[in-house]
C-alpha cells in the first residue's frame, strides 16, 4: 500500500476517527467511509461485530463496499471471494478447496463503538477514545449531530469550535450579540495532555430558553488534534456538554460529529435540539470553507491575532509541539 502523507504524520495516523453512526451499520449492512485518503468498507457480521476495512479486494482491487454480508463473512461482489471477520479469505467458488495465499487477506483496522459511534483507527492506536463523562452521567441525556461535511481541514474546523469572538457576529442573536461583543480576559494554557480554556464569558440573547439575555461561560478542553470538549454550566445546574469529532477525510475536507449530552429540557425534542445544532453548523460552512489556504497555519506571523484568539494561539502551540503536519502549514 502506498503511504498517505496522514501515515507520514503519526500523531494523526494513530488517532480514532468517527466513521459512521453505530445505528447505520445494522446487521448485515455494508457500509462506506473515507479518512484520510483512504476509503472504509463497514460492516456488521451476524453476530452483532462491526468491522472496519480498506475498501479493496485483495484479489483484483475493486470496492468490497459494494459485496454483501453473508453470515459472519464479507462477500466481494466481482468473484464472489469471501473473507470472515479477520480480513481471511475462507472462499473462493471459481476453486474449491483452494487455499488462498497470505496476500489474499483484507486488510483491517482497529474499530470501537462508543457514544452511539463508530470509530476507527488506521494505524495503531496510542490512547483510548477521548472519554465524555456527561454522557454517563446520571440525569444526562446523549444524542448525536451529524455529520456535516467541510470543505477545509480539520484543524480549521476545530479552530472554529473553539473561537467565541466569531459567535456575536455570525450567529448573531443565537449564540451572541452584535450590540454585546466584548470578550473579556480568560484563562488557557497548554498542558500534558492538551488544552485548557475556562471560564470565557460572553452575553448571549437567550441562553437557557427563559426569553431574556444573560451572561454564560464556557469551558473547552482539547485532548487530541481534532477532538475538542465543551462544557456550557448553568449556575442553576442546568448543564450543557459537546463533544465535537472532526474526521478527517483529506487534508482540506472534513467531516464534523457533535456528541451532546445535556440533564434539562427533557420535554424538547431530540429532532428539535439536533436542528439546533445543524442551524449553528449551516452558518460555519460557508465561513470555514472560505477559508485560503485552508490547511492551518502554524506559524504566528502568516495571520495576526487578537486578545480573543489566546485558545487559538495555543492550539496551534500544542499543534507544533506534538509535531503535526497533515492538515496544518508549517
Amino acid at each position: 500500500m502506498k503511504a498517505t502523507a496522514a501515515a507520514i504524520d503519526p500523531v494523526i495516523w494513530n488517532d480514532w476517527y468517527v466513521v459512521a453512526r453505530s445505528v447505520d451499520v445494522p446487521i448485515g449492512a455494508v457500509g462506506r467511509s473515507r479518512l484520510l485518503d483512504t476509503g472504509i468498507v463497514l460492516w456488521r457480521s451476524a453476530d452483532g461485530a462491526v468491522q472496519a476495512w480498506r475498501d479493496r479486494c485483495p484479489h483484483r482491487s475493486v470496492q468490497l463496499s459494494k459485496g454483501r454480508v453473508a453470515g459472519d463473512r464479507l462477500v466481494c461482489p466481482y468473484h464472489g471471494l469471501a473473507f470472515d471477520p479477520t480480513g481471511r479469505c475462507v472462499l473462493v467458488p471459481a476453486h474449491p478447496g483452494y487455499t488462498p495465499p497470505p496476500q489474499s487477506h483484507a486488510e483491517t483496522y482497529a474499530v470501537q463503538e462508543r457514544y452511539g459511534l463508530v470509530y476507527v483507527c488506521l494505524g495503531v492506536p496510542g490512547q483510548e477514545i477521548v472519554d465524555f463523562p456527561e454522557w454517563h452521567e446520571p440525569g444526562y441525556r446523549g444524542l448525536i449531530a451529524g455529520p456535516y461535511t467541510i470543505h477545509t481541514s480539520g484543524p480549521r474546523a476545530i479552530e472554529n469550535f473553539l473561537d467565541v469572538t466569531h459567535l456575536p457576529i455570525l450567529h448573531a442573536d443565537i449564540l451572541g450579540s452584535p450590540q454585546r461583543p466584548e470578550i473579556a480576559d480568560y484563562e488557557v494554557q497548554v498542558t500534558p495532555t492538551g488544552i485548557e480554556a475556562r471560564n470565557l464569558r460572553i452575553w448571549q440573547p437567550d441562553p437557557y430558553g427563559t426569553g431574556s439575555g444573560s451572561e454564560v461561560v464556557y469551558d473547552y478542553r482539547v485532548e487530541r488534534p481534532l477532538t475538542a470538549h465543551l462544557r456550557k454550566p448553568n449556575p442553576s445546574g442546568a448543564n450543557l456538554a459537546l463533544l465535537y469529532h472532526v474526521t478527517p477525510v483529506s487534508e482540506t475536507e472534513c467531516v464534523g460529529w457533535m456528541a451532546m449530552a445535556l440533564n434539562f429540557g427533557q420535554e424538547i425534542p431530540d429532532a428539535e435540539l439536533i436542528a439546533f445544532q445543524d442551524r449553528i453548523v449551516q452558518q460555519d460552512l460557508d465561513n470555514l470553507e472560505s477559508h485560503n489556504p485552508p490547511q492551518l497555519p502554524l506559524n504566528p506571523a502568516v495571520e495576526f491575532h487578537l486578545p480573543g484568539d489566546r485558545t487559538s494561539l495555543a492550539y496551534r502551540k500544542w499543534l507544533r509541539q506534538l509535531g503535526v503536519q497533515y492538515g496544518v502549514m508549517a
